[in-house]
């Protein structure tokens, strides 16, 4: 069973076997085809080696006389030098065998059965042999040696090799895009995880393996969803139900005669109201979905210091009349105001700074408040962390959560937000933005 369930072609086990087996298969394939092509048994009939005109001149010396044999060997030397023909002793050499190639099995052929072939030497590329005539005496001739088979041994082998290589190498391609292409895909799965449902569930395709991991990674989306969705209409239930008796209280304090004393449960009353819409706006903040669109960053940047210099501070932008980026609008127009709202509170002058390259876009918040030190840079991103140790919360002080949203806008958008020293004293919040989005759909 478990050999049954290796060679299974849904399992990765068994599309490797099965990728074997097409190699071996592929390879032999070759094998015999360029085998076919090539032929080693048969003589190459484009190469002349002399055996035609040297079967004829062996038959016309063994069909003349003894006695007219001299003066045929004088005249077969002047006109064919290179088949040195010449009369030697009987006995000399082997009898050559079919094995020694096909060759001189067509020269034996030509000859026919009266005449034996004998291996005399053999010096490079020619091969002296001796052929007995019908009358007992033999004579020698030199002819080219059979290349065939070296040719075959060699040259074949590296075709052979050759096309292995190249059919395992394809053949190896294919395979590992074919079981990677489910883990790319649940890795891009991964990275645009979103928790409102605007992407697809991961496909469950590929080997048994990869599906089952895909259909516990689509199960585990929907329980992270459904435990974010309670948490969330639950925190509203708790907001809604608590607005009720801080409205009650805010109209019993209206009946304090002491104005001190009610001014003071006021603010608190105010204080607690605004820290449940902050804490509702930040968890509803992974929820909100909104798609990717051509903007022009600069005149949202433009629009946000007009809007605080409006209501009385001191913001400036710096940066180009125009500059476009494919962001969320909404979401980058509530980052930046987080941010310089956060820069307004705690300096006197703000500046927004705009700089573009081919590939990103440079947003930086320059205050001239007192900074934030290096060892709370890191932790005063993380939510609900405030820039005092007071104990106390107060309006001015805020709740902790302007910097969390805005890294998590620009981290939505794939971007960075780090904090920096200015000099003489000050702080500036740097956002690098992608200026074209590549397929990244996860919520703001």
């Amino acid at each position: 069973m478990r050999l049954l369930g290796f060679l299974n072609l849904k399992r990765i086990s068994g599309q490797i076997a099965a990728l074997v087996v097409a190699s071996i298969v592929a390879i032999h394939l070759i094998l015999t085809a360029t085998f076919l092509l090539h032929r080693p048994d048969q003589t190459d009939p484009s190469v002349d080696r002399g055996h035609g005109q040297l079967a004829a001149l062996a038959q016309l010396l063994g069909a003349a006389p003894a006695a007219e044999r001299p003066r045929l060997f004088a005249d077969i030397a002047q006109a064919f030098p290179q088949l040195h023909i010449e009369s030697v002793a009987p006995g000399s050499g082997s009898t050559v065998s079919e094995a020694d190639g096909p060759g001189l099995r067509s020269l034996h052929r030509h000859l026919g059965s009266n005449y034996k072939i004998f291996s005399l030497a053999r010096d490079g590329d020619t091969q002296k042999i001796g052929i007995a005539l019908p009358d007992g005496s033999m004579i020698s001739a030199d002819i080219l040696r059979d290349q065939r088979q070296h040719s075959f041994r060699s040259g074949l082998w590296i075709i052979t090799v050759l096309f292995a290589v190249i059919s395992v190498t394809l053949l190896g391609l294919w395979a590992a895009r074919a079981l990677t292409a489910p883990l790319s895909s649940f890795a891009e799965a991964a990275e645009s995880f979103s928790l409102g449902g605007a992407t697809a569930p991961l496909p469950e395709r590929g080997p048994e393996e990869i599906r089952s991991v895909a259909k516990a990674f689509n199960r585990m989306r929907e329980r992270i969803t459904t435990l974010i969705d309670d948490r969330t209409r639950m925190l509203a239930a708790i907001s809604h139900d608590l607005r009720t008796p801080i409205t009650r209280m805010r109209l019993r304090s209206e009946f304090i005669e002491d104005d001190a004393h009610r001014g003071r449960m006021l603010g608190d009353l105010d204080q607690m109201r605004s820290m449940l819409e902050s804490v509702l706006s930040f968890l509803r903040n992974d929820r909100k979905l909104e798609s990717m669109t051509l903007v022009d960053i600069a005149t949202t940047l433009q629009l946000v210091a007009d809007q605080f210099a409006d209501m009385g501070y001191k913001v400036v932008y710096d940066g180009p009349e125009h500059a476009m980026a494919t962001v969320r609008p909404d979401d980058l127009h509530r980052s930046i105001t987080n941010l310089v709202e956060n820069a307004a509170r705690f300096g006197t002058e703000t500046t927004i700074r705009l700089r573009m390259s081919p590939q990103t876009a440079t947003i930086e918040i320059e205050d001239d408040g007192p900074g934030i030190s290096d060892a709370r840079k890191e932790v005063m991103l993380e939510p609900f962390v405030r820039g005092d140790d007071a104990r106390n919360m107060d309006e001015a002080a805020g709740f902790g959560l302007g910097l969390s949203i805005a890294r998590t806008i620009v981290q939505a958008h794939g971007g960075e937000l780090s904090l920096h020293d200015r000099q003489p004293h000050g702080l500036i919040v740097r956002i690098q933005l992608p200026v074209r989005q590549h397929s990244r759909q996860s919520a703001a």
